[in-house]
């Protein structure tokens, strides 16, 4: 089954109440987690750091990338509230930590696995220090090549983590990414080249490339997403809505559904009951008597299909009636054995 992160990440503002909010709309939505992000300000970004572009459209450029996401941070005693409100109305919590301190507050909560954000996969102390923890690792890989994501691999095996425990999640680091910068099958080159699991993590407008992910085989999705676009912040801008997260999830659920056959062209046991409603058989078009030569005029090809197969005309042409028949009534093999 897939697994579908719904990554809320820091569009709750700031505010417990709007995190809270996000809960809810990713459990009513049938997402598998709902994930934010924790983090130390002090501890990842430093008070000269630029922002991105998009950043600067979003929020300006009157304030810095420290002072930006200094307003988001949430403390450890918030995210132990919000991950028991997640147990409580029965959705999995999942946060990103960006540094040890916060690294080592979400192992205290046993998350199933950890999930690595794109900027760190150059990381090798992170790297490390997330893999000696001993979970399961997703990956995102925005902004990297093969060969990075390949060191980074390395670095987590070497720390004790095979590589079938971790999943590669392609991605774009562009908020929004053009569809012309998506780049979907290298999911599939990348499943290929370093013998991973892969998924995607996607940051473009609407639903359709995780769906279309799913189909070329994902077995990890992560969208974010907001409760209002036009929310102030860094990542409302290049999120869906609730409503558009639950038309993501339906529809992938769907396209998992309806992928998950044995892959051999035969009738499906829903379809059976229709072969000889949709198909045609042979019909007798007059009356004819006793000792007629069958040709070509003589027949017509009619629904329903429970009689002979058209297919089969060149076993039926040529015979002599061993009895006569009515217009409109099915050819059958007695009536000329």
């Amino acid at each position: 089954m897939v697994i579908i992160i719904a990554e809320a990440g820091v569009n709750h503002n700031g505010s417990l109440e709007l995190a809270k909010k996000l809960i809810d709309e990713a459990k009513f939505a049938g997402a598998d987690f709902i994930k934010f992000q924790t983090f130390i300000t002090e501890l990842n970004i430093s008070k000269s750091a630029k922002k991105a572009d998009y950043q600067e459209v979003s929020t300006g450029a009157n304030e810095s990338q420290f002072d930006m996401v200094k307003k988001l941070e949430l403390s450890f005693n918030d995210f132990i509230e919000l991950k028991n409100y997640c147990d409580e109305i029965g959705i999995d919590f999942l946060s990103t930590g960006f540094d040890k301190p916060s690294i080592d507050f979400l192992d205290s909560l046993n998350p199933p696995f950890y999930k690595i954000p794109s900027g760190e996969i150059t990381n090798k102390p992170y790297l490390e220090y997330i893999a000696s923890k001993g979970k399961d690792i997703v990956i995102s890989t925005g902004m990297a090549n093969l060969n990075e994501i390949e060191l980074a691999l390395q670095v987590i095996e070497n720390k004790g983590i095979s590589r079938d425990r971790v999943t590669v999640l392609h991605c774009n680091t562009e908020y929004p990414t053009p569809m012309d910068d998506v780049n979907l099958f290298a999911m599939n080159h990348i499943a290929e080249a370093l013998s991973v699991k892969v998924g995607y993590s996607d940051h473009t407008k609407g639903i359709e490339i995780p769906i279309a992910a799913v189909a070329l085989g994902a077995c990890v999705i992560e969208k974010h997403f907001t409760l209002d676009r036009n929310l102030p912040g860094p990542d409302h801008a290049a999120s869906l809505e609730p409503n558009e997260l639950k038309n993501m999830v339906d529809a992938i659920r769907n396209v998992e559904s309806a992928i998950s056959g044995n892959g051999i062209k035969e009738p499906s046991n829903s379809e059976l009951k229709n072969i000889k409603i949709v198909r045609k058989s042979l019909h007798y078009n007059s009356d004819l008597n006793e000792g007629h030569i069958l040709t070509p005029n003589d027949l017509s090809i009619l629904r329903p299909g429970s009689g002979i197969s058209p297919m089969d005309i060149d076993l039926v042409l040529g015979k002599k009636l061993l009895n006569s028949v009515k217009n409109g009534s099915l050819v059958s093999y007695t009536d000329f054995l």
